[in-house]
């Protein structure tokens, strides 16, 4: 794909906050339809949504193009970072760049952002500087409506159970039935599996008693314990994530465990008759949407985002079309290599049958010294002297964490690229001091200028990439899935995460017991849960931490989705919004109607 180099010119980064920088562009970008002829779309094959968004109709691109040879495939992965994130939205973004900048046909595929950390201190996950995707804004704040969608159709199946447990306590078995025309479930209140979403970090709501009755008394709801989950955390966000198609999606819905009857036995969405009506919302959904860098190539967004207590990872049907369009498609997991890549790794390639022909490791010098002992940077607070001063002791410590993020990979038979995400506050020497200790450890290393320079700040990367490709992988999964439930979480936690062991709580024993005795949940993946800011499951420990104990106190089954999810340390599945949230310096300009300070 060429680039008018003279079309993409933009706003300095120094000088102007990210979204100036993306507004400035966007009056330069190309329409969806000359996006997607340049990326090989045939017209029926685009679905536009206004002038410049679109989704696609992956079914007609699979089939047309069903004998063409994939592309190269690239996973994005990281470090643990640090809670200001280190920038591996824009790495994607700026590697796609450089690939285009280099004449290869390009695409990305990253995660739609939620509106929990979009309001509060993470941003939109549109990237950054002059490695962005366009058009801010729409992406940032709805975009085609994806996670409406999701949300809608689990809050869907909360109605559904909730209703009819109100019904099933108000009637008897002869009215219940004449009523409704289905048995009595009875369901266990004490065993409800599944909570109500919504997609902001609303902490209030972790704990809630619903039900509680009002002037209409018993018909206003039975009244229990119940909670809300952050919307992408969904585990309809996960079926989406990894269903081949809608048919595979329709199945997957009718296997989603909401509670459990007064015997013990599991009922799903199918049960409650309510499978259909979720796959309904979501028909629109199951097509990936499409907008575009600063520099014009293709960005495939699919799934959500939260690899620490979701799976995390762009849909496998965004990485068939991009594969099929393009020379490289570069694909985004979340978080670091212990969590996202391991779920790209263990169950997203399992399900996809699909293999990266490399995988970049994104660093910063800012992690790495946070890692070798800097404070711990707090957001929306003034960043730290110590992270703009020069360092090579602290680089050099912190380059531990890096090393073994680097080893997951090539544990997996990938080739591993670090990239540098070049700040303008790094120093020649810490840079030295990363590439001699990676390259001593068998790494390619890039330094990439992304941010500041757009795709000719990501030449380096981009050829390191390509190099990388050229690797014989010997890609093989860390466990074979016949393998113990029990087994598979000890080798994730002492292979992946480096701990000397698993601790159960009673609860989770006694739920890991019940599924590895159940012929077809002992069958399922496994999806871990635990804090992205650290190897452990303990967030402030930092570098690789020794002689810990991975310590899980909870196991979700997500039988939809196809996985169990062992839920370690104190993390939530709610997050929580902070005391200095992004929403305050969020505004509209009136007489323009651009919204202002998105990041």
């Amino acid at each position: 794909m060429q680039l008018d180099v003279n079309n993409i010119k933009t706003l300095d980064p120094k000088d102007h906050p990210d979204w100036e920088v993306a507004q400035d562009a966007e009056s330069r970008m190309k329409t969806i339809y000359k996006l997607g002829d340049e990326m090989g779309l045939e017209e029926r094959e685009l679905l536009p949504y206004g002038h410049y968004m679109g989704k696609i109709d992956y079914r007609s691109v699979l089939k047309r193009l069903a004998d063409k040879p994939n592309g190269k495939f690239v996973n994005v992965t990281a470090i643990n970072p640090t809670p200001l994130g280190e920038g591996k939205s824009t790495t994607t973004i700026g590697l796609v760049q450089g690939l285009g900048r280099r004449g290869k046909k390009a695409s990305a595929a990253i995660r739609q952002p939620s509106g929990g950390p979009t309001m509060g201190v993470k941003g939109s996950a549109a990237g950054g500087g002059r490695s962005q995707c366009i058009p801010l804004t729409p992406f940032s704040l709805g975009f085609t409506g994806d996670i409406n969608a999701i949300m809608n159709a689990h809050n869907l199946a909360m109605t559904a159970l909730t209703a009819r447990m109100q019904h099933e306590r108000n009637y008897s078995d002869e009215k219940l039935l004449k009523l409704s025309g289905m048995p009595r479930l009875d369901v266990d209140p004490t065993r409800i599996s599944m909570g109500w979403v919504i997609d902001y970090c609303a902490q209030a709501l972790r704990n809630i008693v619903i039900g509680m009755d009002g002037v209409n008394g018993a018909q206003d709801g039975y009244m229990m314990r119940s909670k809300f989950d952050i919307a992408v955390s969904s585990e309809v966000m996960a079926i989406l994530a990894v269903s081949k198609d809608l048919k595979d999606l329709r199945e997957r819905m009718g296997k989603i465990i909401m509670c459990y009857d007064k015997f013990g036995k599991p009922l799903t969405t199918k049960d409650f008759e309510v499978d259909g009506a979720m796959t309904a919302w979501l028909v629109d959904a199951v097509n990936p949407n499409l907008i575009q860098t600063l520099e014009g190539q293709p960005v495939i967004v699919h799934a959500g985002p939260f690899a620490n207590i979701a799976i995390g990872q762009s849909s496998i049907i965004a990485d068939q079309v991009g594969l099929k369009l393009s020379d490289y498609h570069v694909t985004e997991s979340g978080f670091g290599a212990d969590i996202g890549y391991e779920k790209f790794w263990n169950l997203k390639c399992h399900y996809s049958g699909l293999t990266p022909d490399a995988s970049v490791v994104v660093a910063t010098v800012r992690a790495l010294k946070c890692h070798g002992g800097a404070p711990m940077p707090v957001p929306g607070k003034k960043l730290p002297e110590a992270y703009t001063t020069e360092n090579v002791e602290w680089v050099e410590k912190g380059c531990a964490n890096l090393l073994h993020h680097v080893n997951i990979v090539k544990k997996s038979g990938v080739s591993p690229v670090v990239c540098i995400n070049a700040f303008v506050t790094d120093t020649p020497n810490e840079i030295r001091k990363i590439r001699e200790l990676c390259e001593a450890a068998g790494a390619r290393v890039a330094v990439s200028k992304h941010w500041e320079y757009g795709g000719e700040g990501a030449l380096e990367l981009a050829d390191a990439v390509m190099d990388a490709c050229n690797d014989k992988t010997t890609f093989t999964p860390l466990y074979d899935w016949s393998m113990p439930m029990r087994q598979r979480i000890e080798k994730v936690a002492t292979e992946v995460y480096g701990a000397d062991g698993v601790d159960y709580s009673f609860e989770a024993k006694a739920r890991l017991e019940s599924i590895e005795n159940d012929t077809e949940l002992s069958k399922l993946g496994l999806c871990m849960v635990k804090t992205h800011l650290s190897l452990s499951d303990d967030p402030t420990l930092k570098g690789v931490p020794k002689g810990w104990r991975l310590k899980v106190r909870d196991v979700l089954t997500f039988g939809g989705a196809g996985f169990v999810v062992p839920v370690a340390g104190s993390i939530s599945l709610m997050p929580g919004t902070g005391s200095n949230p992004s929403f305050r310096r969020i505004d509209v300009d009136t007489d323009t109607g651009r919204v202002e300070g998105l990041f």
